[in-house]
């Protein structure tokens, strides 16, 4: 057998690339036929299951979602502020009373707090700006005394005051613009509109260009009047509603000061002075106050593609007579928080575990962001507690997860991985992420391929928000229907999970398979506001509480064949089209740069590794239908599936961000939020090296022959075969 996988991968690395065209555009493929839900399961396993999953479904109630969702969100809590602390002992007792086994992590955090802020035109007349939302008679958490003005953490400490610049979104590709227009940063103070990429890299390009301060406001055609009525009549931005939110962009999640180990009190940390962390002044605001120094505005118009939405001309350079005042000033220390971990320990196989999470933290009160989530969480971990008192546990551990910190830099989620890093790459299944879960009736995920069976057929247990109807009698049916994947008929589509969230730690350094699952669709946003409220919830997301009850019962059918299949319901066949696909996308954004990317001796490999995951797929799906495999092939199949997401680590990392080791997804080094697939290849286009491509397809031939190898392994499991390591991350 060790010859064998050898072979493999000799054969994988061998060659020039050649032979096989580049991919092109194709037809959809004919839908599937539905197959059986249960196939993971012997036949005489398979009503038990389905009588499991009508049980978690039955617990979950609106009235229990509403309770909880008020009790979360009642007050607003930032991560380290008293708040907070109120609410992780909350979290844990409602933990505690459904008999999980709780853990309360204890973090010691780098963080920014706010201490005072202004923002004022100086001249032609001066004028102090608004920075903080105003009191709405209709909405009652608007003047919550522990509501702060609007801030950005981690913004630099000092006074700025300067002419003025206009840079749009505040993208790389922004500032380059401007440097070709002739327009200097040096010395000025840039205002940027949200959207278009992480704030924090905003404030990372404006600093690196010269700027000395800079003003992030909300515009109107991004979230606002020209997207539909404003709150409180409607749900979309007012003209004070102002966007909070974290500007660090350091290469790695997590704490600042502790990369690569957990932020506990006596833990090592570098020197903040050696932590490149923002040092000029930042400061959100709403568009009226935006509008006042953009209308004063006297420069050359904007180009193209850069006019917001208020109304006049936007102009890209201030003149002289137009002078701002910015002052900033925050601390950073030492901070207390926690994550709140609750453990159902799986009946058969304890050791692996399947985590969902959501955090806990909210800029403001947290009622969208993220508390839509964190009701879910509980009323997932609710329905398997329940069924777990009636004796009905499931086989492998739930670990139900609240994690601290997020909004900062992903940093609990991060810690927490930080101090399980071992078990976790020996045993976890998958991690589900519930960030914002409950925002509107339409179901949507983003996903690593081995989870996308599991999930889009997990879909087809749940009716849609309103019931049944003609035309969408299921959750799959109404997503298909509003979201269908172009290359798979009857399919829905998934996206890509890039930064942004609590899955970054999971897939991106433990290679770990992730999904996020949630409902959109509500006709507003209040993101990081004072806004962010139940009221607003009410009015907006509404008061039935549907679409948590129908994300919480897609959650529960996952949770559920993920912990009790007999064979790990993670499908090895998604992994070749995807990449292809991915890859295919990639050669065109190259070939749009000039650059050949040479794929056709890895596009021969990924054939290769299609058919041979269909044909090993096929036959274990045969003899689990046959019941002809025992408790110790099952567990050596389970043991090769597990492991093989782990096959795309490089231990070293990727290039200048070695913290992000998984070579198949990894956030936008430049944006933030957007995913980079393939990230090992798309470095190297970026900067336009040809070595670096070349290694790069070295790297993910080498991936294929790993994935091989363990397609290999389950093949001996399934000749009796005892458990053998394959290759893997180097």
């Amino acid at each position: 057998m060790v010859i064998d996988l050898l072979l493999v991968l000799m054969v994988l690395l061998a060659g020039a690339d050649e032979a096989t065209p580049t991919p092109t555009e194709t037809e959809p493929v004919v839908a599937a036929p539905t197959v059986e839900p249960y196939r993971y399961w012997p036949p005489t396993e398979r009503e038990r299951q389905q009588a499991f999953e009508l049980g978690l479904n039955a617990v979950p109630t609106a009235s229990s979602a509403r309770a909880y969702h008020e009790m979360i969100a009642q007050e607003p809590h930032p991560a380290g502020s008293p708040g907070d602390l109120r609410a992780a002992d909350r979290l844990a007792e409602a933990f505690e009373k459904l008999g999980l086994e709780v853990e309360k992590q204890e973090l010691w955090l780098y963080l920014a707090t706010p201490v005072e802020a202004s923002l004022e035109i100086v001249s032609p007349e001066p004028e102090r700006l608004r920075i903080k939302e105003k009191i709405l008679p209709k909405d009652r958490y608007s003047g919550h005394a522990d509501l702060s003005f609007g801030w950005n953490a981690f913004s630099g400490n000092g006074e700025a005051t300067g002419e003025v610049v206009y840079a749009n979104y505040g993208t790389k590709e922004d500032f380059e613009h401007l440097a070709t227009l002739g327009v200097d940063v040096k010395g000025k103070i840039v205002i940027a509109r949200y959207g278009g990429n992480f704030r924090g890299y905003k404030a990372k390009f404006a600093e690196e260009a010269g700027a000395i301060g800079l003003i992030i406001y909300t515009d109107p055609a991004n979230s606002g009047y020209v997207r539909g009525l404003m709150y409180p009549e409607g749900g979309y931005a007012n003209e004070t509603s102002i966007q909070r939110g974290s500007i660090e962009t350091l290469p790695y999640s997590g704490d600042p000061l502790t990369p690569g180990v957990a932020a506990t009190k006596d833990a090592k940390r570098l020197d903040p002075k050696e932590v490149a962390l923002p040092t000029i002044p930042v400061q959100p605001i709403g568009w009226e106050s935006a509008g006042r120094i953009l209308s004063q505005m006297r420069g050359r118009p904007v180009p193209r593609g850069w006019q917001g939405g208020l109304p006049f001309t936007y102009r890209v350079d201030g003149g002289d007579d137009l002078t701002v005042r910015l002052m900033v000033k925050q601390k950073r220390e030492l901070t207390k928080t926690y994550n709140v971990v609750g453990t159902l320990r799986g009946s058969t196989f304890p050791d692996e575990k399947i985590v969902v999470g959501c955090h806990h933290d909210a800029w403001t009160f947290g009622a969208g962001d993220p508390l839509a989530g964190t009701m879910v969480l509980y009323e997932s971990a609710k329905s398997f507690a329940t069924l777990a008192k009636q004796g009905r546990r499931p086989r492998r551990s739930i670990v139900f997860a609240n994690w601290g910190a997020e909004e900062y830099g992903i940093m609990g989620s991060t810690e927490w991985i930080e101090a399980h890093a071992d078990d976790l790459y020996e045993n976890a299944v998958a991690y589900i992420n519930l960030d914002m879960a409950a925002m509107g009736p339409h179901f949507g995920s983003s996903s690593a391929p081995m989870l996308k069976t599991v999930i889009a057929e997990s879909t087809r247990a749940v009716p849609p928000v309103g019931g049944p109807t003609e035309n969408a009698k299921t959750v799959h049916d109404a997503w298909v229907d509003r979201n269908g994947d172009p290359m798979l008929a009857g399919h829905p589509r998934f996206g890509h999970l890039g930064g942004g969230s609590d899955h970054v730690g999971f897939l991106c350094h433990l290679a770990i398979p992730s999904a996020s699952l949630g409902g959109g669709g509500a006709r507003g946003t209040s993101y990081h506001s004072a806004y962010d409220n139940l009221n607003w919830y009410w009015k907006v997301v509404g008061e039935s509480y549907e679409p948590a009850l129908m994300v919480t019962r897609v959650c529960n059918v996952v949770l559920a064949r993920l912990a009790n299949g007999a064979v790990l319901p993670l499908d090895p066949t998604r992994y070749a089209p995807d990449f292809e696909e991915l890859f295919g996308d990639l050669i065109a954004y190259a070939e749009g740069m000039g650059l050949d990317v040479q794929p056709r001796n890895l596009l021969k490999a990924l054939k290769e590794l299609d058919a041979t995951a269909t044909r090993v797929h096929g036959r274990l799906m045969s003899a689990v239908e046959a019941g002809a495999l025992s408790d110790e092939q099952l567990a050596c199949v389970n043991k090769h599936l597990l492991q093989m997401e782990r096959k795309w680590l490089v231990l070293s990392g990727l290039p200048e961000r070695p913290w992000f080791r998984s070579m198949y997804a990894a956030p936008d080094e430049s944006s933030g939020y957007a995913p980079w697939m393939l990230p090992a290849l798309r470095y190297g286009i970026e900067r336009k090296q040809d070595a670096t491509i070349y290694q790069s397809k070295l790297v993910y031939r080498r991936t294929f022959g790993y994935l091989m190898a363990s397609l290999s392994g389950i093949e001996a499991c399934l000749d009796g075969g005892a458990f053998v390591d394959t290759p893997g991350p180097r």
